[in-house]
């Protein structure tokens, strides 16, 4: 994880998305963390990052987990394949 003054990213962001691509950035102002700049190599990255982040979709899977520690619903190595 590199770390980068707000200065230096403002002045040449197309390199730091370069560099994010390959390990997080984490932007400071004044010395303190500010931010972090995160880059995606393809567009599966950035549909990964989504749903990683995406309230709903989390709610939805502690739900599902809820359901099954409560042994209500089928695990997947339960689910016979054809």
């Amino acid at each position: 994880m590199k770390r980068i003054a707000l200065s230096e990213v403002k002045d040449d962001l197309s390199r730091y998305l370069h560099v994010a691509e390959q390990e997080s950035v984490v932007i400071t102002r004044h010395g303190k963390p500010a931010g972090i700049l995160i880059g995606f190599k393809t567009d599966e990255d950035w549909f990964d990052y989504r749903l990683e982040h995406d309230p709903r979709f989390l709610k939805r899977i502690e739900a599902a987990r809820a359901r099954l520690r409560r042994g209500r619903g089928t695990k997947l190595e339960d689910i016979a394949w054809d």
